[in-house]
């Protein structure tokens, strides 16, 4: 029987995800694919400095247990890298002790190709050319943004923080509040506050976490004294009476969060600095550079506020 992979949450990571690329990829970009190939094999024995989505990836694989029937996560390199030039990373995977040992590499091709191989429920990158194409195909991905987080925390706990609108759910609210009138958008909201809203592009991903969730849950009333590894936020800019179709979208799908934060136009990252969490995905750009600052961010280029020009955002 062979590894029963589509039993498992899977991510997809690419290396300029997993690591900070910027060195090998400004040698790349100013003295091309040769000399790009001779810089990493010159430099396959030296670690490769963490990436932004280093601390999720960690935390994630770190909910596995040590029975090999305890394992329900996996992480699979994706990499445009050749498997001569992706070595270094693989070394630096080693370095770390991050159990991967699952990886594709594609040439300059799109390894985001392969994630329903994979069975893959997210695909980050640091290209953000690669994961518009690959949500343009329908898949869940995003980009890691650009973030002075700095990861001192010595304990294992994975926290996540997700937006509401565009992620978990459709954007199909925020095309009414895009017409302009917040009044507007709350009588809507009224009216279908007890309508769950169609799943978004990281409702799989959400479920899965949801799953690892009740996993910690059921080890915690097996053993009390267990601290529970991971915790779930949502950071919505929604607030009342918008908020009750949020819950009523989480009771459809039998999902608890930890925290839940409607906002109503405060800025996400004066409750986020204090959850502090290992990820956060939104939408929204605008969202994001400010989050950033204290937490590891991640833009999923969906709806209507990526059609939007910038200055309508």
């Amino acid at each position: 029987m062979g590894y029963q992979i589509e039993n498992k949450l899977v991510v997809a990571v690419a290396s300029s995800a997993l690591f900070d690329l910027s060195e090998s990829h400004a040698v790349f970009r100013e003295r091309g694919e040769d000399e790009y190939r001779r810089y990493q094999r010159e430099h396959e024995k030296e670690v490769l400095r963490k990436g932004v989505a280093y601390p999720l990836i960690k935390r994630l694989l770190g909910l596995n247990g040590t029975d090999p029937d305890d394992r329900p996560v996996e992480v699979v390199l994706m990499s445009r890298n050749d498997p001569d030039t992706g070595l270094r990373m693989m070394n630096s995977i080693e370095h770390y002790g991050l159990p991967i040992s699952r990886a594709v590499f594609v040439t300059g091709n799109d390894p985001f190709l392969y994630m329903n191989a994979f069975n893959a429920s997210l695909f980050l990158s640091g290209n953000a050319d690669d994961v518009r194409h690959a949500a343009s195909l329908g898949l869940p991905a995003g980009c890691v943004f650009p973030t002075d987080f700095v990861d001192d925390d010595e304990d294992d706990e994975l926290r996540i923080a997700f937006d509401f609108d565009g992620i978990i759910a459709d954007d199909s609210a925020e095309a009414v509040y895009q017409q302009g009138a917040i009044e507007l958008f709350h009588r809507h909201e009224r009216l279908k506050a007890g309508e769950p809203l169609p799943e978004g592009p990281l409702l799989r991903f959400f479920l899965e976490i949801s799953k690892l969730q009740r996993r910690e849950i059921d080890k915690r009333k097996a053993a009390p004294d267990y601290k529970s590894k991971l915790r779930v936020a949502i950071a919505t800019a929604r607030n009342a009476p918008a908020h009750a179709r949020v819950i009523s979208t989480l009771r459809k799908l039998d999902i608890r969060v930890d925290e839940a934060f409607f906002l109503g136009g405060i800025d996400k990252d004066r409750v986020l600095r204090i959850f502090k969490p290992h990820i956060f995905f939104d939408d929204q750009v605008g969202h994001i550079e400010r989050v950033a600052r204290v937490a590891p961010c991640v833009h999923v280029p969906f709806g209507i506020t990526n059609r939007l020009p910038v200055a309508e955002r």
